[in-house]
């Protein structure tokens, strides 16, 4: 206790509310959400698991509240007391701010697939301040992944979980603080880490940051099926999550993010770029999509505030997923190695599987015909798919799209205009205009 701050606050039962919710687990405890009476605002306390060492949950205190940064949660003091469910006992835990929108790993299970473009980059972006700022000041996460990426009401990402937090071992005048335990989820651990003698520096973020984008921009867990041992074997080994589906498509910024998350998971720990490299990227990447982050964010929102929010049908907001999604299957079992070769299929490709029938001008008028609702709704580059009509678009009709101030009624006004006057030659080469600017969505 007397290695926390004095500016620590204390919080006993009758500064809380009597309502708690369970909403989660962190490394060593169970997550509630509260009121904060004095704060008059909700407020997240993590208990301490039974037979777990108090001395864990100062020094994740300890860390937490070392970086006071817009990215990594907030902690706002030290609970003791006898929380609703205890039945009398006493019990410790943090009290830390409410992100009121879980975290990425809920996010993409909610929207069952990655985010719209833009909040896919900043979120991307966020993380790595975070991490740059806790590198800074000689502190290692440990622990990198969507479910320790916390959302709040806005979709704004902060850093949590800091359980498995060690000193930097690689930090300018550290002290050197090594447990011999590897923390983290095996998953996006680099390989060096399944070293038995292994100590953890700053290059294992780096490596987990690489996976954790690889998440972000695909919606997926890597290697869903595959236990310890496997990707303890196949890591090492050079195995890494496949990027050939996001290769093919043609999003701006997207190659950058590709070619980071890359270098993040080389398998020589220097190679790896640090946080400040990685900032010049997402932080270029962003600025080309940071226009539409407001929209992004308000139709994820809808779509999760919808109560058929878990219902996909055709009319569904649908975000930059791949189409023709297949059942999730197994990876890294021991028929499939998890490099995908080019030279036969993988699980990764039958999950992403992009269509290889070329469609006829007929098939693709009806498509933009029968999908009119859902084009409406989700199209965001209408300005670039008209530029690429050219002349099928009429000069004052184009002038009368630009002035629009929505995507949506844009899109009205395309079909309103110029997919009425054009007909099937308009609707046929805007279908080819919408699978390269929104492969997505065809």
């Amino acid at each position: 206790m007397a290695l926390l701050s004095h500016k620590t606050e204390r919080v006993g039962d009758e500064s809380l509310g009597d309502e708690w919710v369970r909403v989660g687990s962190g490394g060593f405890g169970v997550v509630y959400r509260a009121r904060h009476k004095g704060r008059g605002v909700d407020v997240a306390i993590k208990i301490l698991h039974s037979g777990v060492c108090p001395k864990a949950l100062w020094e994740e205190a300890i860390h937490m509240e070392k970086v006071p940064c817009e990215f990594v949660l907030r902690v706002y003091g030290i609970y003791e007391g006898c929380p609703p469910f205890s039945r009398g006992s006493m019990q410790q835990g943090i009290v830390m701010e409410f992100m009121g929108r879980g975290s990425v790993q809920s996010l993409l299970s909610d929207l069952s697939g990655p985010p719209p473009w833009p909040l896919a980059f900043r979120l991307a972006h966020q993380v790595a301040l975070g991490m740059k700022f806790l590198h800074s000041v000689g502190l290692m996460h440990q622990d990198l992944k969507p479910s320790n990426v916390l959302l709040n009401d806005d979709l704004n990402a902060k850093l949590a979980d800091f359980g498995l937090s060690r000193v930097s071992t690689s930090a300018v005048n550290s002290s050197r603080e090594t447990t011999g335990e590897i923390g983290g989820s095996y998953k996006y651990m680099p390989p060096e880490a399944f070293e038995a003698k292994y100590e953890p520096v700053r290059a294992f973020d780096r490596y987990s940051y690489g996976i954790l984008l690889w998440s972000i921009v695909t919606g997926k867990e890597p290697y869903p099926a595959a236990e310890y041992n496997r990707v303890a074997l196949r890591i090492p080994k050079g195995d890494r999550p496949p990027c050939e589906v996001l290769d093919q498509v043609e999003v701006e910024g997207l190659r950058e993010l590709v070619d980071l998350m890359k270098s993040c998971w080389e398998a020589d720990p220097d190679k790896r770029p640090g946080f400040k490299k990685c900032l010049n990227v997402t932080e270029k990447v962003f600025s080309k999509h940071k226009r539409k982050i407001h929209d992004a964010v308000v139709r994820v929102l809808n779509r999760l505030d919808s109560p058929t929010s878990n219902q996909r049908s055709e009319t569904s907001v649908s975000f930059h997923r791949p189409p023709h999604q297949a059942p999730e299957r197994a990876m890294l079992n021991d028929e499939v190695d998890m490099r995908t070769p080019v030279a036969h299929s993988s699980p990764i490709q039958d999950v992403f599987q992009f269509p290889t029938k070329e469609m006829t001008d007929e098939e693709k008028e009806k498509f933009v015909d029968d999908k009119r609702a859902t084009l409406i709704q989700d199209v965001s580059e209408v300005m670039a798919i008209a530029d690429e009509l050219d002349d099928m678009v009429h000069p004052e009709t184009y002038s009368k799209i630009a002035a629009v101030r929505t995507s949506q009624e844009q899109m009205r006004m395309l079909y309103m205009s110029a997919f009425r006057s054009g007909g099937r030659k308009v609707k046929a080469a805007f279908y080819d205009a919408l699978k390269k600017h929104h492969p997505q969505l065809v």
